[in-house]
């Protein structure tokens, strides 16, 4: 038995777009301070050009995360348009 969908379902989805808001801003805030800890990590290092062999593997690593958190972010961003149109369609009619 599935409480919380039903629960969301009661009250129309405005909860699911609330928690959805609310992560796109967390996770947008993650990737800045991604950015901050790359840019740390190649001061450390003295390193900035991602294609010498001597780049560090932890800038690399938070580069990664960075471009995932990146593609959370836009299907989040599509998921969240697609909602709004939905609902303005149904609104109107």
């Amino acid at each position: 038995m599935n409480m919380h969908h039903r629960f969301e379902t009661a009250r129309g989805g405005t909860g699911r777009e609330s928690t959805i808001s609310k992560m796109l801003s967390d996770l947008v805030l993650a990737c800045q301070q991604i950015e901050a800890d790359i840019a740390t990590e190649e001061e450390r290092t003295g390193v900035h050009d991602r294609s010498d062999a001597r780049y560090p593997i932890l800038a690399r690593s938070l580069i990664e995360r960075y471009a995932n958190l990146k593609g959370t972010i836009a299907t989040l961003e599509k998921r969240v348009t697609e909602v709004s149109r939905h609902k303005l369609i149904t609104d109107a009619a």
